[in-house]
């Protein structure tokens, strides 16, 4: 029997190489993505809120912990996106128990709102993720007149979660995740001009918001300590999202052509850089773990400013000055903390 002499064409050989290209790209993408949490830990039965739900890493959140059997509510600014990414969620993981809510976290009234509306709707609340954040903007500012990346990433945050807190602890025990960055190591406080009014940079004013999410995690854990909640901040790694749409070189050509392809290779997926969050969000082991930092599935260091409790209650004092919050003298009384660092 004659066996066929096949000839390899140029173009076939060109086309299995390209593919074998794109293969292994992928296969290394896939390996410098960082840790993955691999554990099937079931959210049946908890109630999570994910903030800056409907792109990025938050949609990623919102479908790994969806996939889970969590009901997940998505709050977000946009409720149009918000409802093109809540059906997303829910024809991939197959559960219907996905909602959209209103809350713009540069508006104080709108969280507000926010926080008053899930609360009449939910009889509990187990997590709290403190996803949304806005990165490399012009001086912008929120309604109240704070710095937008302050104003959103921190205090927005910080007034969300104190107004959460009554139902957190009657669901205890109970998690509130803030997602911080590796770029707090950058970070300072700056209590001369905190609110960037004299001076703005829009690096120094992200690496700020940044740093204060670790701060505002470590004061917060210390004030919850005994009531059922525990608090943790994470670092999900350099994720592809659209958190500098804010800033002038995002749509720039050079980006587009030049940076997005020549960093795409080392930079997470949203799925990826979800990872470390639902590990804190959901992992076991993590049940009676509080005020720490987190990256790659695992505790990490964070900058000497992010260990200053002097500068923690500081922050703490301005943010609920700002925000016009505080924890409520019956939390305080359960945990066994004195309330003379409460502002009022």
């Amino acid at each position: 029997m004659q066996i066929p002499n096949f000839k390899l064409t140029k173009p076939l050989v060109t086309l299995s190489a390209i593919g074998s290209l794109i293969g292994g790209t992928l296969l290394l993408k896939d390996v410098l993505g960082g840790a993955k949490y691999t554990e099937e830990t079931s959210a049946r039965g908890k109630i999570v809120i994910v903030t800056g739900a409907n792109t990025g890493i938050g949609k990623a959140i919102a479908r790994e912990l969806a996939k889970r059997k969590a009901k997940v509510i998505m709050a977000c600014r946009d409720l149009d996106k918000c409802e093109k990414a809540r059906k997303e969620v829910v024809l991939e993981s197959k559960n219907k128990y996905v909602l959209c809510r209103k809350c713009d976290l540069a508006s104080q009234e709108s969280i507000r709102a926010f926080a008053e509306e899930v609360k009449k709707e939910n009889k509990k609340i187990n997590v709290l993720i403190n996803n949304a954040g806005v990165s490399g903007c012009r001086k912008m500012l929120t309604e109240e007149k704070i710095e937008l990346q302050l104003g959103v990433n921190h205090m927005g945050h910080f007034l969300l979660t104190m107004l959460l807190l009554d139902k957190l602890q009657e669901s205890a025990p109970s998690r509130i995740i803030n997602v911080s960055s590796v770029a707090h190591k950058r970070g300072t406080i700056n209590k001369e001009d905190l609110n960037s009014e004299n001076s703005y940079d829009p690096t120094q004013a992200y690496n700020q918001s940044k740093l204060a999410n670790v701060l505002f995690t470590r004061e917060l854990a210390k004030r919850l300590e005994g009531t059922g909640i525990t608090v943790n901040a994470v670092h999900p790694g350099i994720v592809n999202t659209d958190i500098l749409r804010h800033s002038s070189y995002y749509d720039s050509w050079l980006s587009t052509v030049v940076l997005k392809p020549l960093v795409w290779l080392f930079i997470k997926s949203p799925r990826q850089g979800a990872q470390t969050i639902v590990y804190a969000s959901l992992d076991p082991s993590l049940e009676n773990v509080s005020g720490k930092y987190f990256a790659e599935c695992r505790e990490a260091e964070t900058s000497p400013d992010a260990q200053d409790d002097g500068l923690a209650k500081w922050l703490w004092m301005v943010s609920e000055k700002w925000t016009k919050s505080s924890i409520s003298d019956q939390l305080l009384t359960n945990s066994g903390i004195s309330n003379q660092l409460v502002f009022k």
